[in-house]
């Protein structure tokens, strides 16, 4: 009988107790999120024989790749990206639309991240009145703190503001983005503390921005073997200041005083080594991976947006930026190994959106591209709504390829919103560059399970967003002739890495569709801890073990 007592003890306390303790052993002591800014997908295979063993092959070879991630809204832009990665969800959701957008409350547009009821810390002016209360969901990064009652710790990082703030959510103990100008400064915002810790102080006595800047910017290799770009001079690339053409060596010495002084590094593959150089020290630092919690660090690489909207996809520099990149990869895996330890820590990377090529590019292939006035739009819609209605201030706001109306206008004139705007789609939908067009009443009466409209769905948000939404033609930007951007529905915007590696990941790959809000609950099941409280996204089954 007594056998069977031990026996029956053992399966109901002894068995979960000890289940208890492999599933908390399990658990990295540090969790990194990379975030590569503007990173098509095939910037992995287009330089994949470029790539040395220990970066980028590593993650992928001894990592879980999947090939068919996707952005699944619009807008694909910045803050919108990184807020989506870290919620799981999307903007109809979280409410982080753009970088920039029209409150239709205030009547201003607004910044993604400003918040006045915050001072600086570390720098004098407005540049850390910054904090992350606009996002109105919580982020992975919250959870882990919640989880842990706040005894690990979360930082995030990035020469971006919102690149640092959205991704280390609203219990985060700091977040530092990069003031640069004359200041050459990693600073903070009141919202996390009160003044920089000593490491970061350090950091900004000593940090290399000047050893990087001491030198021009050349290829890494012989220029004639960046076989997989355009020739070095071609008209689809912007210059520095002070430059006659687009071409190797960037004289960044001679350049940088035009050039917003440490401004310059931002558009040069050093913007990244020094966040790189700027994370460890906050390894080093803040002890990361060190106690008896898991810590979370949040990074975002910022300069391959800034190279990627100068130069395009096809540049000389873009594919120099990432074979440089590649071995800051490389530098922080080794990095890791050695401070936190082999097998004791679990990364993610990913990007924030892609990149379409450059459309005067496109168009000299003769492959359908366009470029999108909104100053031209902006008078053909006020001129139709004065046709119509006779005045045009009923038009309020334009931005993000919305259309505000004005309600107090529309009472005025005793005109009702839906028809208005029902009108607006039916004439613009004739205007050159635009593919679609839809009201906020079909947005939020209809449901879209595919295609584009899906998409632009899931970016609506009722509260936030405008009366008529458009949807430009494929390969459609608003810029000048030179460079990039993004922020459409897309592949090449949308098609982005998402690679797991370490402590806890398989080795693999998989060609399933998935979604970039699938990071956040698959790193919520990995960890343990409750989802983001708005997830959508689902967990990632296949990339754990």
């Amino acid at each position: 009988m007594k056998k069977v007592f031990h026996l029956l003890f053992a399966l109901v306390f002894v068995a979960p107790m000890t289940l208890f303790s492999q599933e908390s052993s399990s658990k990295p002591k540090l969790v990194i999120g990379i975030v590569v800014d503007q990173m098509r997908y095939d910037y992995l295979t287009r330089y994949w024989d470029r790539y040395g063993d220990n970066g980028f092959k590593k993650l992928i070879n001894e990592g879980f790749n999947l090939r068919n991630a996707h952005y699944n809204y619009v807008p694909t832009y910045t803050a919108v990206g990184h807020a989506s990665i870290y919620t799981g969800t999307t903007p109809d959701h979280h409410g982080i639309i753009g970088n920039n957008w029209y409150d239709k409350y205030q009547k201003k547009y607004i910044y993604c991240v400003n918040d006045s009821t915050y001072t600086s810390v570390g720098i004098g002016g407005r540049g850390g009145q910054k904090s992350p209360y606009r996002m109105m969901n919580t982020t992975i990064t919250d959870q882990l703190r919640l989880a842990q009652n706040k005894k690990g710790k979360v930082i995030g990082l990035a020469i971006k503001d919102r690149s640092a703030i959205l991704p280390a959510g609203h219990t985060a103990n700091a977040a530092y983005w990069y003031e640069a100008m004359d200041d050459n400064k990693w600073i903070s915002s009141s919202y996390y503390l009160k003044e920089l810790p000593k490491w970061v102080r350090d950091f900004n006595k000593n940090n290399n921005a000047d050893k990087y800047l001491s030198k021009p910017w050349n290829t890494l290799y012989q220029i004639d073997t960046y076989t997989q770009s355009l020739a070095d001079n071609n008209p689809y690339e912007a210059t520095f200041k002070g430059e006659k053409a687009p071409v190797f060596p960037h004289d960044l010495p001679n350049l940088r005083k035009e050039n917003g002084n440490y401004d310059i590094i931002k558009s040069t593959p050093y913007g990244n080594t020094l966040t790189l150089d700027f994370a460890k020290a906050a390894i080093l630092g803040e002890q990361l991976g060190k106690g008896d919690y898991t810590d979370f660090l949040a990074i975002s690489f910022s300069s391959t947006d800034y190279a990627g909207h100068k130069y395009g996809p096809d540049a000389v520099e873009l594919e120099d930026m990432y074979l440089r990149f590649d071995l800051d990869i490389a530098n922080l895996l080794s990095f890791l190994d050695e401070q936190v330890g082999k097998g004791e820590y679990t990364i993610f990377l990913t990007a924030d959106h892609g990149a379409v090529q450059v459309p005067a590019y496109l168009q000299d292939l003769k492959i359908p591209a366009k470029y999108f006035n909104w100053r031209d739009f902006s008078n053909y819609i006020k001129d139709l709504v004065k046709r119509e209605f006779g005045s045009e201030d009923i038009i309020e706001h334009f931005s993000n390829y919305q259309i505000f109306l004005n309600k107090e206008e529309l009472k005025k004139r005793k005109l009702k919103t839906d028809d208005v705007a029902e009108f607006l789609v039916q004439e613009t939908i004739q205007y050159d560059g635009i593919y679609k067009v839809v009201t906020a009443k079909t947005m939020q009466t209809t449901t879209f399970t595919s295609g584009i409209l899906e998409k632009f769905q899931k970016g609506y948000n009722q509260k936030f967003s405008g009366d008529v939404i458009l949807i430009p033609t494929p390969a459609t930007i608003s810029r000048g002739r030179t460079g990039t951007t993004h922020g459409s529905g897309y592949s090449y915007d949308t098609h982005i890495p998402i690679i797991f590696y370490g402590k806890g990941i398989k080795k693999g790959k998989s060609d399933k569709e998935y979604s970039i809000t699938d990071i956040a609950p698959t790193l919520a099941s990995f960890l343990q801890v409750e989802f983001p409280n708005g997830t959508t996204g689902k967990v990632i089954r296949e990339v754990l073990k």
